[in-house]
């Protein structure tokens, strides 16, 4: 995969002026005359991106997703109050960072401006030891973003730096992708962090509060994943940890202009159409079948979670060859993890963060207050002079008993926000899933490329190998639109160019010095 510098064009929309561009396979502009008949499996991110892109380029798409509306993993749904108001439930907050390039390429189809988004001014981390860190002072600009951070933090005393080992942490000054997990992959997180001699009270509120956004332990995520993460947010990129959120839930702000998008060019979208199997034709392509079509297809683009993943290949025995079906199999689901919302008969203290990251309040993962970014959130806490909460717990123990769990996590709300225990309950939600995919250790050689062993099968999904230093939404956007160039490389169309924060260190100094530890 060839990248080059982004040069004079870089800062446009915002970019980074040192992001790389990877070029668009070349081709003509279109299809022309009779277009190829491609299947997206899969509603969420990846899935849009690769049935928007195709569609784009004239193919004829349709775009099966089980659930009853598009987004995925951030998908809502309306639910109805106990003082009768509707409103849109979801599966929690997610932060929209500047460094989500081809994301935010996908969401300007209908809002070249991100209008819909807005932005909150930092990434406040709380401890319950009482120490307390955030990022809006921290410099943007590597390397001075890393040792502003170490500067800035009060979780790094005058003599942590010196009993760090150097050695050990070079590897960080030049994080390059796929090298990372041939270094990495092969320990934890946690054992990573203990093996530099990183300081306890920073490896508790910063690392552990961002590998946990992984929805898993620390203990069982694969340090490569926490390397990308620092080389994505501290040293190589200059986006720093400053993010966006929806202004409106996620259905009315992004899923439903792109379902129109879509429509608009002809994709035939097909909700609570979940696909049961899979079987490739001998001359190419596939036949799908749901619970109540048969259909042909040139081509597919297998964009579903890990899970999904799994289970349609098991119910598919002739779909690609026995090692791919064989690390397909192996891909493992992370912990449960659960999103309560909660309407309060009154507002927390007004100097509350819109979001705040814990760490030490037992399962409790971060606390959103809705009614600070979200529209229907507010005009609904105006109405009633009331609040919107939500919490999350991630990496919950299978066996845990969930409404033991869910009654912990609302009494450390109350020691983070201790004005919300005189509030009274006006309504809850609590959303429990499991369908985020695991990254443990070793388990990077058993991921799906984009590329599967039958040409005119693709996967796409945040689970996905992509060679590129994307993580999460990013990841699942990088990899649809890279799963839709694929097909149209083969067809000889032109394909989506696409952005990323440097594959290798921003510096050539921090590179040299990265040198000395091999």
């Amino acid at each position: 995969m060839m990248l080059r510098r982004d040069g004079d064009g870089g800062h446009r929309h915002g970019r980074d002026r040192r992001a790389e561009v990877v070029p668009a396979p070349a081709g003509r502009a279109r299809f022309t005359g009779d277009a190829p008949a491609v299947a997206v499996v899969g509603g969420g991110i990846a899935g849009i991106a690769a049935a928007t892109l195709l569609a784009e380029r004239g193919a004829r798409v349709t775009l099966h997703e089980s659930e009853e509306g598009l987004g995925g993993r951030l998908a809502g749904w309306p639910t109805r109050l106990a003082d009768g108001t509707t409103v849109t439930m979801s599966r929690g907050f997610h932060a929209f960072f500047r460094q989500y390039y081809n994301l935010r390429g996908l969401l300007r189809r209908v809002d070249p401006g991100l209008g819909s988004l807005t932005r909150l001014p930092d990434y406040p981390l709380r401890h319950s030891s009482g120490l307390r860190d955030g990022f809006a002072r921290v410099p943007r600009t590597p390397p001075l973003s890393a040792l502003g951070f170490v500067a800035l933090s009060p979780t790094f005393g005058p003599g942590d730096l010196v009993r760090m080992n150097p050695r050990a942490a070079l590897g960080l000054l030049d994080v390059r992708v796929p090298e990372v997990y041939e270094r990495l992959d092969g320990i934890s997180a946690t054992d990573f962090l203990h093996r530099i001699r990183f300081p306890e009270a920073a490896h508790h509120l910063a690392f552990e509060v961002f590998s946990r956004s992984f929805f898993a332990d620390p203990r069982e995520l694969s340090a490569a994943e926490l390397a990308l993460m620092f080389h994505i947010y501290f040293l190589g990129s200059a986006e720093g940890l400053i993010f966006d959120v929806p202004r409106e839930p996620f259905p009315a702000a992004l899923w439903d202009p792109l379902h129109r998008y879509l429509e608009g060019h002809g994709v035939d979208v097909r909700t609570r159409t979940p696909v049961r199997e899979v079987r490739p034709l001998p001359e190419g392509g596939a036949v799908l079948t749901t619970d109540d079509l048969t259909t042909r297809y040139d081509a597919l683009v297998l964009a579903l979670d890990s899970g999904g993943l799994r289970h349609l290949v098991a119910a598919s025995p002739e779909l690609g060859d026995a090692d791919w079906r064989d690390r397909i199999a192996r891909l493992r689901t992370a912990p449960p993890f659960l999103v309560s919302r909660l309407w309060l008969d009154r507002p927390v203290a007004h100097d509350r963060p819109g979001f705040l990251g814990t760490s030490g309040y037992g399962p409790l993962d971060n606390v959103s207050v809705l009614d600070r970014w979200e529209g229907e959130a507010a005009r609904w806490a105006r109405r009633r002079r009331g609040s919107v909460v939500e919490l999350h717990a991630y990496a919950v123990a299978p066996d845990a008993d969930r409404a033991a769990v869910q009654a912990e996590t609302l009494g450390q709300l109350h020691r983070v926000y201790p004005e919300t225990r005189s509030a009274r309950l006006l309504d809850e939600r609590h959303e429990w899933r499991a369908d985020c995919p695991m990254f443990p250790v070793g388990g990077y050689r058993d991921r799906p490329g984009v590329r599967s062993p039958d040409p005119t099968v693709t996967v796409a999904g945040d689970m996905v190998r992509t060679g590129l230093p994307v993580a999460l939404m990013e990841r699942a956007a990088t990899s649809g639109f890279l799963a839709a160039n694929a097909l149209l490389e083969r067809w000889g169309v032109r394909g989506q160019t696409l952005w990323t924060v440097p594959r290798a260190g921003r510096s050539a100094v921090l590179r040299r010095l990265a040198a000395l530890a091999d």
